[in-house]
């Protein structure tokens, strides 16, 4: 029996000529994960377990990102902490105030995720670098601290659902309503613990940054990892990043799939992901009723520079509408940078938004725009869970930054082709 693309990636990593789902495996890994929250919980059991060294200082990262700048003293003790262990073990991938950034947006960046490797972090969107043709799934900070110890982790062999992708986007149409279709379409435990395996022809007209809003929001599908073949446009990106060997693997043609969905991008609109659930879908032009207070365009789901320049395209010579608040949040120092050498931070401030330094901060119901009673938001985060940005009887509508963009402008959720 032929093996998908996850499962022949889990293989080598664990020394197996092949492997089936359902099968318990020991693979070893090629970059652990933590931020600001988790990392001090694995800390503290990576102490707790007596553990003196990490199994390699080049494959593990730690991102300041979720509280950073420290909003309080809890998270300064939290970030000092991680501090702390990054200087005590030499970690090479230790990124703080001034040169960090979202994790997920941050991580591919600097190259240190390639095509076939093995990733795990304790954040569940941790499953954002299959974009790259890797396996990667979020865990507990217990697992995390496992891995840094011994460079391992355990797996239960997943079956995959795979997604036949056809046909091109249309204008103001971008990946974030590929997933939030395709959510809709299967639910939020429609792909639960399953591989999601994007392949087709039409991959080619989906750019990096679509596809690592795709495999972010894998997650939400209940998915255990969400990942793409790897082809020109990959290969494209990797190239000046990643300065070591990877190795490429393809599903055998005979591999085994639960379900073969196809996707026409083509036939795709404007979609927004209805409170209190990524799978409560509905399109764009049926929600002009719902008028939000705040509009937030960021996250590791849509903080890139495709989506600031989405967002700008739209919002330039315009001003956001009486009443709404919007932040604009770029995912990292370099976006941030890149938004200003081309003028969309300008654009930003001129059209009434306020830019904040890279941080996951609202997403989480951190800080930098929490919700207050029966406040709504439109924003271009991952989850839309009840109180997820502050009070339980606030709202989140979730949508791509075209949408939020035009929404922030219009005083009420948008299509952006009806502008």
């Amino acid at each position: 029996m032929g093996m998908t693309m996850t499962q022949k990636i889990l293989a080598a990593h664990a020394g197996l000529e092949s492997v089936q789902a359902g099968q318990l495996i020991n693979a070893k890994l090629d970059m652990v994960l933590g931020n600001d929250i988790t990392s001090p919980v694995a800390i503290n059991e990576f102490n707790k377990a007596g553990c003196e060294g990490v199994f390699d200082n080049t494959k593990i990262s730690m991102v300041m990102d979720h509280f950073a700048p420290n909003k309080d003293i809890k998270a300064a003790e939290q970030c000092k902490q991680c501090r702390g262990f990054a200087q005590r073990f030499d970690i090479k991938n230790f990124y703080d105030v001034g040169d960090m950034g979202i994790e997920h947006a941050l991580l591919p960046e600097k190259g240190l995720i390639a095509p076939g490797e093995v990733c795990i972090g304790a954040d569940s969107h941790t499953c954002t670098y299959g974009a790259l043709g890797a396996f990667s799934t979020g865990v507990g900070s217990t697992d995390m601290a496992a891995g840094m110890a011994t460079g391992e982790a355990w797996f239960k062999v997943p079956s995959a659902i795979k997604f036949n992708i056809t046909g091109k986007l249309n204008k103001n149409v971008s990946g974030k309503d590929v997933i939030l279709y395709i959510i809709g379409k299967i639910g939020v435990d429609g792909a639960l613990y399953k591989s999601m395996e994007f392949s087709g022809e039409g991959l080619k007209n989906l750019s990096m940054d679509d596809r690592l809003c795709i495999a972010n929001m894998a997650i939400e599908a209940g998915a255990k990892n969400g990942i793409f073949a790897v082809d020109e446009v990959t290969l494209e990106y990797v190239k000046g990043r990643v300065d070591r060997e990877f190795k490429i693997y393809e599903a055998d043609e005979d591999a085994e799939y639960e379900q073969v969905i196809d996707i026409n991008l083509s036939e795709l609109e404007s979609v927004v992901a209805c409170p209190h659930l990524p799978e409560n879908t509905k399109p764009a032009k049926e929600l002009s009723d719902i008028v939000p207070n705040q509009v937030v365009i960021g996250s590791c789901t849509n903080g890139r520079l495709s989506d600031m320049a989405a967002a700008a395209r739209i919002m330039e010579g315009r001003h956001i509408a009486k009443g709404v608040r919007c932040i604009v949040i770029p995912a990292t120092q370099n976006v941030y940078l890149e938004c200003i050498k081309a003028g969309y931070v300008e654009t930003f401030i001129k059209a009434g938004c306020v830019v904040s330094t890279p941080t996951c901060g609202p997403c989480l119901g951190g800080h930098m725009g929490i919700l207050a009673t029966d406040e709504i938001a439109v924003a271009t985060t991952n989850r839309n869970f009840v109180g997820r940005m502050g009070h339980i009887t606030s709202k989140i509508y979730l949508a791509s930054p075209e949408v939020a963009a035009a929404s922030a402008i219009c005083g009420r959720i948008t299509d952006p082709a009806d502008m």
